[in-house]
C-alpha cells in the first residue's frame, strides 16, 4: 500500500503540473455548467414551480452531474498526447503498478472537480439555492465518485483507441442521451410516459435523483439506494476497465 501510494503521488503531482502550466482545461469544464446556472436556471423557474421547491436546489445537482460526467469524459485527449509523446511506456518500464499509474491520474481528475463542484455549489447559494450541509456533502461525494468513473473510463477508451479522431465522436454519441434521458436539465416525468420509462435504464438517471433528492434533504432508501448503488458499480468497473488496459502490453 505504501509503494501504490507512493507511486501514484508521483504520477499525481506530474499531472497537477501539466494542468498549471496549461489551466485552460479547468477553466472550460467549468464555464459551461456555470453558464448553464446563470442563464438557463432562471427559465425553469416556471415549470419548477410546478414540481415545488427551490429552482436552484433543483438545478445546482443536475449542473453538478453534468460538471462530473462531460468534464471527466474529455480525460483521455490528455492521454492521448501522452501516449504519443512516450510517456506512458516510459511510465510502464518502471517498477510502479499499473494501477497506480492510473489512480495518479485519477486523484488529479478528483481534485479537479472538487474545486469546480465547490464554486459551482458556491454560486448555487449566492443565488438563493437551500442549504442542506449533509444533502450538499452527500451530493458531491456522489458526483466525484461518479466523475472518477468518468475520467477511468475514457483513459481506458483513450489508451484503447489512441485517436482523437476515434474518441471525440464517441463521446458526443454517448453524452447526447445521457444529457437528454438522465433528468439533468428537466424532469424526465414532464416528457411522454415511453420516454419517462425509457430513462428507467438511464444509470445516471438514478444518481441525478439521488443527488437532487439529496439537496432537498429527502433520504428516500429507494431513490438514495439505487444512486449509490449505480454510483459505486460504475467507479468499480471504470477502475477496473483502466487497470486492465494500462497492463495490456501494446497500451
Amino acid at each position: 500500500m505504501t509503494t501504490f501510494l507512493r507511486d501514484s503521488g508521483i504520477v499525481f503531482r506530474r499531472q497537477i503540473r501539466m494542468n498549471l502550466r496549461n489551466p485552460a482545461w479547468v477553466i472550460i469544464g467549468m464555464l459551461q455548467p456555470v453558464l448553464y446556472l446563470l442563464l438557463f436556471g432562471p427559465l425553469l423557474e416556471p415549470v419548477i414551480s410546478q414540481l415545488g421547491g427551490n429552482k436552484y436546489t433543483w438545478f445546482v445537482p443536475g449542473m453538478l452531474v453534468q460538471l462530473g460526467i462531460f468534464g471527466a469524459f474529455f480525460a483521455g485527449f490528455s492521454l492521448i498526447g501522452e501516449w504519443r509523446e512516450g510517456v506512458i511506456e516510459a511510465e510502464r518500464v518502471t517498477p510502479a503498478s499499473r494501477a497506480a499509474l492510473l489512480f495518479g491520474r485519477l486523484y488529479r481528475d478528483l481534485l479537479q472537480l472538487f474545486v469546480q463542484a465547490v464554486i459551482l455549489v458556491g454560486l448555487g447559494l449566492a443565488l438563493g439555492m437551500d442549504f442542506n450541509a449533509a444533502g450538499i456533502v452527500l451530493g458531491v461525494v456522489l458526483t466525484i465518485l461518479l466523475g472518477g468513473a468518468c475520467a477511468a473510463a475514457s483513459n481506458a477508451f483513450a489508451l484503447t483507441v489512441k485517436s482523437e479522431d476515434v474518441m471525440a465522436p464517441v463521446i458526443n454519441l454517448v453524452m447526447m442521451p445521457v444529457l437528454l434521458l438522465s433528468g439533468i436539465l428537466l424532469p424526465m416525468s414532464f416528457g411522454a410516459a415511453w420516454l419517462d420509462n425509457l430513462a428507467n435504464f438511464m444509470p445516471i438517471r438514478h444518481v441525478v435523483d439521488a443527488v437532487r433528492g439529496a439537496f432537498f434533504g429527502d433520504y428516500d432508501l429507494g431513490t438514495i439506494g439505487w444512486g449509490v448503488g449505480w454510483t459505486v458499480a460504475l467507479f468499480g468497473l471504470a477502475v477496473w476497465w483502466g487497470v486492465s488496459v494500462f497492463r495490456k502490453e501494446n497500451a
